[in-house]
């Protein structure tokens, strides 16, 4: 890792930052009873939060853009931590779902529909749709719904930079050296913790 990779690293932390906070912006500026009452009814038990996480995750493809979106909700008071937790256990289970049916079916990635179905290509769609949506609607709604497609597109672009920035880090044995060094579990987990909310993954 060189300094530009540093750069990049912070620089997709400020674009993941300022898409959370133009999404949570947009939001909040659409909350409203309905959506509340139906995301409490569809987490209002474990079971049912599961399911819904993985379902979304398999929709998307990417368990990091299920968890992001769960703290644009949470942050904008739309939903509770509680409500969030089960939709994060799902989406990881959801994860290795979409894995395990891709292989089970022989489907490849290279796929262009399968392409399409990830984040960082379709978040490009989004944004271009949420543009039109802010440059041309008289509405507010429609604007707020805008925003909140342009906040996704460049928060997975800054998760995306700051992956790419980082990847090099997993050739690296002294990098590995360093995650295996320790035999305290909860140090570990700790590490765990804090090396995935780097590289989202």
């Amino acid at each position: 890792m060189d300094i530009f990779s540093l750069i990049m690293v912070a620089g997709g932390l400020a674009f993941f930052l300022y898409g959370m906070n133009i999404m949570s912006t947009g939001l909040e500026r659409m909350a409203g009873g309905k959506l509340e009452k139906l995301l409490k009814s569809m987490t209002d038990n474990v079971f049912k939060s599961l399911l819904l996480g993985a379902g979304i995750t398999i929709a998307i493809q990417s368990s990091s853009a299920t968890t992001v979106m769960l703290v644009g909700l949470v942050n904008s008071g739309i939903m509770t931590i509680d409500q969030s937790v089960g939709i994060i256990m799902g989406s990881n289970v959801g994860t290795t779902l979409t894995a395990w049916l891709l292989s089970l079916v022989g489907l490849e990635s290279s796929n262009m529909f399968l392409k399409l179905l990830k984040p960082e290509n379709f978040s490009l769609i989004f944004a271009l749709i949420g543009i039109l949506l802010i440059m041309t609607s008289k509405k507010q709604k429609k604007k707020s719904i805008g925003s909140i497609l342009i906040g996704f597109a460049i928060l997975m672009y800054g998760m995306k930079l700051m992956s790419d920035a980082v990847a090099p880090l997993a050739d690296m044995p002294e990098f590995a050296q360093v995650l295996t060094a320790f035999s305290n579990p909860l140090i570990c987990v700790l590490i765990g913790a804090l090396v995935t909310g780097i590289i989202h993954s």
